[in-house]
């Protein structure tokens, strides 16, 4: 999975999880699901990536934490990762590698509530990736990032405009510096009926290498609420750039308890 899809993902969730937060509700939730993208990423040969997550995450008052144990399966020329980096030159032959992907934990604390009618929303979130997936493989980089970023949300009658800023500080790669970059996001929510949300978002990161691309891709998506514990979520992605896939697709299902 991109790390653009899963901050799609999670952008449209943490408008509930935001609100729950001003409201000072507390509860534990699991998320679980499939996410399937391929691409070129610049070269000759497609990247097939799925990533299968189990996320935990805990509410309490305006805090959030989550933590996200994925299993990976990349199936291509072995020099394309997760977050469509290229570490290093393609192999001659397609081969497939899978096992635990890379851990991340993060952190959010909601700063700012305007509530009411059209309430409006600042998050700040704090993330570290733990570097679990096995480099040898070409699952990971071997190595920790760490990120900070502002998510605002603003509520106009059904529409919920959404948008983030952040930075990344990039751990090295086995024989490549990879550049600290920034990224952001913006996209809205529209709320369908009580129970169904769609939106679109548009996700943009600088490059990571000096050779690579900058990432810019596409996420709309569907939520639905099955009932008082139970939510689901289908998406699409479509990419623009060599640092993106040319396509991707999810859904995942969601229990709070």
């Amino acid at each position: 999975m991109t790390q653009s899809v899963i901050r799609a993902g999670v952008l449209a969730a943490m408008i509930m999880v935001s609100a729950q937060a001003v409201a000072g509700d507390s509860g534990f939730s699991l998320t679980t699901g499939m996410d399937y993208s391929s691409g070129k990423y610049g070269g000759t040969q497609s990247t097939d990536i799925l990533y299968i997550p189990l996320t935990g995450k805990y509410e309490t008052g305006r805090w959030v934490f989550q933590l996200t144990v994925p299993y990976v399966r990349i199936t291509g020329p072995g020099n394309v990762t997760q977050g469509g980096i290229v570490l290093g030159s393609a192999k001659t032959a397609r081969t497939t590698e899978a096992g635990l992907g890379d851990v991340v934990a993060g952190a959010t604390y909601n700063v700012y509530s305007e509530t009411g009618s059209n309430p409006f929303l600042v998050d700040l979130t704090g993330k570290v990736k733990f570097g679990t997936a096995d480099e040898k493989k070409g699952l990971g980089t071997g190595s920790n990032d760490y990120a900070a970023q502002v998510d605002i949300y603003k509520t106009m009658g059904l529409f919920t405009a959404l948008g983030t800023v952040g930075y990344k500080v990039m751990g090295n790669a086995p024989g490549l510096k990879l550049d600290n970059v920034f990224y952001g996001s913006v996209g809205g929510v529209y709320k369908i009926s009580q129970q169904t949300s769609g939106g679109l978002i548009l996700d943009l990161r600088q490059k990571v290498t000096p050779t690579g691309a900058s990432q810019r891709d596409v996420t709309a998506f569907v939520s639905h609420k099955i009932n008082p514990d139970w939510k689901a979520q289908v998406y699409a992605v479509e990419g623009f750039s060599n640092a993106s896939p040319d396509w991707g697709a999810g859904a995942m299902l969601t229990r709070s308890f």
